[in-house]
């Protein structure tokens, strides 16, 4: 089984994070941050990853220790569950329409971390969650999951439906690129022989 299970502790977030790459796409997530759990529920639902997220973090502080924290466990979860990679798809893309929003999402699972944000999120706030936090969650879960990630935002107005198609699109892609290949099940999707 393709699974990992992490935890996470520092001063200023306590975190586990159990993930099945193999799943359905089953979540339940709580950090304490409404739109956050929303965006994780996605995330899980739509990548057919199970995911369980617990977080206790500083939060009379502000969010962003929680959402960074939780980026960081969840890509060190991510790099685990994956092992060698061998017999991955390696690649995945997107295009995803909400409303409004339409955002191109395309990842490779290079062990080469890099984030491409092409994303405007017109407010600052999506109730109470800060906007600029959500490209911190994924420059942090880019970083600790070894993915080369490129996020574009070709259409959108509304900052909910920017960032949902935004998780969603991700989710998609890492859905394709996870996959076992078929045709390449015993081999690792490089010509070096390693990731």
């Amino acid at each position: 089984m393709r699974s990992a299970d992490i935890s996470r502790d520092t001063a200023e977030t306590k975190i586990r994070v159990r993930i099945n790459l193999d799943g359905t796409g089953s979540y339940d997530n709580r950090t304490g941050i409404g739109f956050f759990d929303h965006m994780l529920d996605q995330l899980a639902r739509h990548s057919l990853i199970d995911m369980e997220i617990t977080c206790e973090g500083d939060l009379h502080i502000d969010d962003h220790h929680s959402v960074e924290d939780t980026g960081i466990a969840l890509g060190q979860a991510l790099a685990k569950a994956l092992g060698d990679k061998r017999g991955i798809k390696r690649y995945g893309a997107c295009l995803l329409p909400m409303d409004d929003a339409l955002v191109r999402a395309a990842l490779d699972l290079s062990a080469r971390p890099y984030l491409v944000w092409n994303v405007d999120l017109p407010t600052p706030k999506i109730g109470t969650f800060d906007t600029e936090l959500v490209r911190e969650f994924f420059q942090a879960f880019s970083t600790h999951g070894g993915i080369t990630l490129h996020v574009d935002q070709l259409h959108g107005i509304n900052s909910h439906h920017i960032a949902e198609a935004a998780f969603k699109a991700v989710a998609r892609a890492l859905r394709e690129a996870v996959e076992t290949d078929p045709r390449k099940s015993d081999a690792v999707p490089s010509t070096k022989g390693t990731l």
